[in-house]
């Protein structure tokens, strides 16, 4: 039985299992999480009702949450690309970039995209601007940390690539990675370029209009 991934591929969480998975080229079965598709959020619901997507199903296994998602498919999937270095010390390095870029670059961008959809342009503008402080914090500390390194741990693509890719790519929308950073704006360039995230990029390009900030005419 194939992989089977529950998501959406306009969701930055969905986008970062999928690029795990184009980086080894994983085969798997992408089923779309949409109104039009309520076969497919039954589904989804009867394995996963905590409501939170992506969700990975192998077999009779359910795996939710990305960071684990990634890690299993490293365990039970393994290709030519090692997300998660085989080393202790770097293996935590990795994972400790892995979550800063959920919780202080993509956890921001949530919450101003959250208060935009209340609908109330008080509460929108409010959530931008604490988006926008949270996001230049976040980006400096990131500036000095990616001195030198090709990559968010160094020169090897990782799990924590996987969670900046869609992270950075979004926040950039929300508060614009100014020109005084120029080591991060050029991580967020190769992030894009690169093959699997590109590919990701590409597949939700029709679903930007959803992007309740105001989709840039860029990227």
């Amino acid at each position: 039985m194939s992989l089977i991934l529950y998501g959406h591929p306009f969701s930055s969480y969905t986008q970062k299992v999928l690029i795990a998975l184009y980086e080894n080229a994983l085969p798997f079965d992408f089923r779309c999480l949409a109104p039009d598709m309520p076969q497919h959020l039954q589904q989804w619901l009867e394995r996963w009702p905590l409501r939170k997507f992506p969700l990975l199903v192998d077999g009779e296994r359910n795996v939710a949450e990305t960071s684990i998602i990634i890690e299993y498919l490293q365990l039970a999937h393994p290709g030519p690309l090692r997300l998660l270095p085989d080393d202790p010390m770097q293996a935590l390095d990795a994972r400790f970039l892995d979550r800063y870029f959920d919780l202080h670059v993509m956890a921001p961008v949530q919450h101003a995209v959250g208060a935009a959809l209340t609908g109330d342009p008080v509460k929108a503008r409010e959530g931008r601007a604490h988006a926008g402080e949270k996001l230049d914090l976040a980006y400096a500390w990131l500036e000095n940390h990616l001195a030198g390194k090709t990559w968010a741990t160094g020169e090897h693509f990782t799990l924590a690539d996987c969670a900046a890719a869609p992270s950075l790519f979004y926040a950039d929308w929300t508060q614009p990675i100014p020109a005084t950073l120029p080591l991060l704006r050029a991580y967020r360039a190769r992030l894009l370029a690169r093959p699997s995230f590109a590919r990701a990029v590409e597949e939700a390009r029709l679903y930007r209009h959803l992007f309740p900030l105001g989709a840039p005419q860029r990227d």
